[in-house]
């Protein structure tokens, strides 16, 4: 992967950064960083703990503001981190990783396919670190001040009393950003952290509505995304479907298959659940 070297106040150095008091000197960049900066970001960090109500919620919140054309942003961590990225690329959208240590050697390194993933669908990494640099304790909370000023407001969807996210939290509201939370159970440790936030003042989320609410977007009309086909015939009719084509003899004509195939094509995905009878012989996605 291409790196390139980006120095503070030069051509390419982000602005939101260079208002921080303490900028990085210098930034090491892969993928288009000036495209996803000129998009909607929010940063979507938390426990490295991750648990099951975590997992779901951070997959779910992170994969709809992708849907929504925002770029999720993130520190490529173990945990809610990760599984923000994994959300958005699932989606079809863009996220962007700030690392604690170089591009050219990730951190941690089972992460290096999702790195090399988000860039591949056009995401950006970020880090302050040149090559050959060592990945120290306190890199990890200097990463978090650079999460923070890329993005336009700070999400945390689980974070215990202790969590390291809390410092991206903290940057936000030294920076003038907005700083958001996801209510969690109150007896769970890997909540308190969350919670603490809402009582300090942070805005409450229980949809993707209140986050765009926040950024002051609205919501976009979702395009239906087509499963994946076990084979071409499958994956031309789940295409036409998710085009907009429903009724059945339309779908057959378009898609150019004979009765018998695209009969048993079509009985295929309703067994697979990729498609649903909607009645009339008309179909739609599951």
């Amino acid at each position: 992967m291409q790196v390139k070297k980006v120095i503070y106040n030069a051509n390419g150095y982000p602005p939101l950064l260079s208002q921080l008091h303490d900028a990085p000197k210098q930034l090491f960049v892969t993928g288009d960083l000036d495209e996803l900066l000129a998009r909607p970001r929010v940063a979507i960090v938390g426990s490295r703990k991750i648990s099951a109500y975590g997992r779901d919620v951070t997959a779910k919140l992170a994969g709809q503001l992708a849907e929504q054309g925002i770029v999720v942003v993130s520190g490529l961590a173990l945990g809610v981190d990760a599984c923000a990225h994994r959300a958005a690329l699932d989606a079809g959208g863009l996220t962007l990783a700030v690392l604690p240590g170089p591009v050219e050697k990730i951190y941690p390194s089972s992460h290096a396919s999702l790195a090399q993933q988000i860039v591949k669908q056009g995401g950006a990494l970020v880090s302050e670190y040149p090559a050959g640099s060592d990945v120290f304790k306190f890199n990890f909370v200097a990463r978090n001040r650079i999460i923070a000023g890329l993005a336009d407001a700070v999400l945390i969807t689980e974070a215990a009393e202790k969590s390291g996210s809390l410092h991206t939290a903290r940057f936000a509201l030294e920076q003038g950003k907005d700083v958001l939370a996801v209510p969690g159970n109150i007896t769970s440790p890997t909540s308190v952290g969350v919670n603490n936030l809402l009582k300090s003042g942070a805005t409450p989320v229980t949809s993707t509505e209140d986050v765009l609410h926040v950024l002051g977007l609205e919501p976009q009309a979702k395009t239906a995304r087509a499963p994946k086909g076990a084979n071409e015939h499958e994956q031309n009719l789940l295409d036409l479907i998710a085009a907009g084509t429903q009724d059945g003899a339309e779908l057959q004509v378009q898609s150019g298959q004979h009765t018998t195939l695209f009969a048993q094509t079509l009985t295929m995905l309703e067994i697979t659940g990729k498609i649903r009878s909607l009645g009339g012989n008309n179909w739609g996605l599951q």
